[in-house]
């Protein structure tokens, strides 16, 4: 049986994780501009480096 293409199970996993940890560390709260966003992101992708204790807040 052949799947079509879209998005895997193992990949929305990842990202519905990246989220929950992005929320508790407080990256959704203050979303004001492009730093924000951007920080944002980083967190959900990036949600690893968020438990070993690295800041991806982006600040001037």
């Amino acid at each position: 049986m052949r799947r079509g293409p879209g998005i895997s199970l193992l990949a929305l996993v990842y990202v519905g994780v990246g989220v929950a940890i992005a929320a508790s560390h407080h990256y959704f709260t203050n979303v004001h501009g492009w730093r924000g966003v951007l920080s944002a992101i980083f967190a959900v992708f990036l949600w690893p480096l968020i438990l070993l204790g690295i800041n991806l807040h982006i600040k001037k």
